[in-house]
């Protein structure tokens, strides 16, 4: 019998990672000993409370069957008291609340949630390449915006083209942003949902690194006049506490867009573990003290990172207002992102992500992670001081 896949199997983008994935697989059964900096996968462990809160709640005979298909109230108004604490935001946890099992699945759904065959969503370029798959599974298509350095790589939504606009129902943003840490401010957030309301456009504000500023207090697209009238704002835990393998993430705003999405979601999923929920909720009513000391370690090795790449290597690379990423320039005798990160994973067994992961407009840089101790992070740079690379920059065009 001759298996032929929808046409939606067909539209979807090449899974740029598992090629890298599978070299690294390739190289550790060789023997090698691979310094993985390519994967925002934090290496630090969830904090004991929340893992003893998930150890508890496996006893409890309500998380052993199916939860609510729209989640428990209790993990709701969590929400709502950390949003409130964190951001200054104030989120209604009946309307404007719809959970996700991971921020990718967020994603996905969202873009089946607003887009039809044919309409354009506006993406961000460099940005994560995974708002390219929900896109394509809906059938739309995706235009870049280019992110320029000279503009905090903030994207200059006045040169979009009409015939663009008049097409487009989605913008995504991200900030702070993945892969450059660049952030965002009160101001930008209010021109971007005036933007939006104006050409009828529905934001997805992609917050994963929503508690990671260095220099300014967090802020969230729900506080700007318009956000909540234009939008909505997907927040992940993955990062924030350390909670990637759990697959916790939530979407706050619009209350049509939430309505649309709990839909959707009713005939998908079975809303989250009972456990996990009651886990998140721990994790939500924490103190200040565990994300204060995780953008403390960040902090901490970022900077050694730099001061060791500028002194060993002459590699400038300059640091982040956000996140947890270094966004690096790439050597002149390499001719783009993908080729210096193939030789780096060959010859000193050092992994790193392309910046065209990202976009064209990341040909020139990659992304480091920083998800290892000073100790990784130092090897990491001894190894490449070994090889005939020249980091001194011209200016790129």
């Amino acid at each position: 019998m001759n298996i032929r896949p929808s046409r939606m199997i067909e539209r979807l983008p090449e899974q740029k990672f598992g090629t890298v994935f599978e070299k690294i697989a390739q190289k550790k059964q060789n023997g090698a000993n691979i310094l993985n900096l390519g994967q925002g996968n934090p290496d630090l462990p969830t904090p004991a409370h929340i893992v003893s809160a998930l150890q508890d709640s496996a006893d409890t005979l309500q998380f052993q069957q199916y939860a609510p298909f729209r989640g428990f109230d209790f993990f709701k108004h969590a929400i709502v008291d950390f949003y409130y604490r964190e951001f200054g935001a104030v989120i209604d946890p009946d309307k404007e609340i719809a959970l996700f099992n991971g921020g990718k699945t967020g994603l996905y759904v969202m873009s089946q949630c607003l887009l039809d065959p044919g309409d354009i969503a506006l993406v961000p370029d460099p940005g994560y390449p995974e708002y390219h798959s929900g896109i394509l599974m809906a059938d739309a298509k995706p235009y870049c915006i280019k992110l320029d350095e000279n503009n905090g790589y903030l994207p200059d939504l006045s040169s979009i083209e009409s015939g663009v606009l008049n097409k487009a129902k989605v913008l995504f943003l991200n900030y702070p942003n993945n892969p450059t840490g660049a952030v965002a401010n009160d101001a930008f957030f209010e021109e971007a949902a005036a933007f939006a309301a104006a050409h009828e456009l529905h934001v997805i504000h992609d917050f994963a690194y929503g508690s990671f500023h260095y220099g300014q207090k967090p802020v969230s697209f729900m506080n700007a006049p318009l956000g909540k009238s234009v939008g909505v704002e997907l927040y992940s835990l993955s990062k924030t506490f350390n909670m990637a393998g759990w697959r916790v993430a939530f979407a706050v705003g619009n209350e049509e867009i939430i309505h649309a999405i709990n839909a959707f979601q009713d005939h998908v999923f079975v809303s989250m573990y009972g456990g996990f929920q009651q886990a998140a909720t721990i994790a939500l009513q924490s103190d200040e003290t565990h994300i204060q000391s995780l953008k403390e370690v960040y902090a901490e090795r970022m900077d050694f990172f730099i001061r060791q790449a500028a002194r060993k290597l002459g590699w400038v690379i300059e640091r982040p207002a956000g996140a947890f990423y270094l966004w690096a320039p790439i050597p002149d005798d390499f001719k783009d992102s993908h080729a210096f990160a193939d030789y780096l994973l060959d010859e000193a067994d050092v992994v790193v992500t392309p910046g065209g992961v990202f976009g064209a407009n990341g040909r020139h840089h990659v992304r480091i992670s920083m998800v290892a101790p000073l100790e990784q992070l130092a090897l990491f740079i001894d190894r490449l001081t070994i090889l005939p690379i020249r980091f001194q920059q011209k200016t790129r065009i």
